[in-house]
């Protein structure tokens, strides 16, 4: 399927393990994993700096496969679930990139294009989030005051 905001046609990024259950050699246990998750949660990662951390230091390749549980879904459990969802949270930040960028270099197109597809997809996200019920209906993007949505 095409790209929504290019003109590319690429195909997504990795792929799966084909087994759901966990590898043999994985001697993590799955209370190990989210000890292990709960730890780096209130040391201020993210969900996926958290899976990161998991597969590059403790060799688990797969959260979902050890403990039958997402990373968010044992967040959630736990109540370590940010207020706003990471995807948006980046997104946010790179809106805020790109003001200030915008700021100094007024006649870049290139980067006000950028912001204009960074804020549309921060708004379908917001949209979204709100049908699922993540994010309150009274929530509204702002960009004059999106560093407060960050702290």
């Amino acid at each position: 399927m095409a790209r929504k905001y290019s003109g590319k046609h690429g195909k997504s990024g990795s792929k799966k393990p084909v087994s759901k259950k966990a590898p043999s050699w994985v001697r993590v246990k799955p209370k190990e994993v989210e000890l292990l998750i709960v730890k780096l949660a209130k040391e201020g990662k993210t969900s996926s700096q958290i899976g990161l951390h998991l597969r590059d230091s403790y060799g688990v390749p797969s959260v979902r496969s050890i403990s039958k549980k997402k990373v968010g879904q044992i967040l959630a459990e736990k109540n370590l679930v940010p207020k706003l969802p990471e995807d948006m949270t980046s997104l946010i930040r790179r809106s805020i990139t790109i003001r200030k960028h915008l700021e100094q270099n007024r006649k870049d197109r290139t980067a006000k294009r950028g912001l204009e597809i960074t804020e549309s997809k921060i708004r379908r996200l917001e949209r979204y989030y709100k049908s699922i019920g993540r994010l309150s209906q009274d929530w509204k993007y702002d960009p004059k005051t999106t560093s407060i949505y960050l702290e």
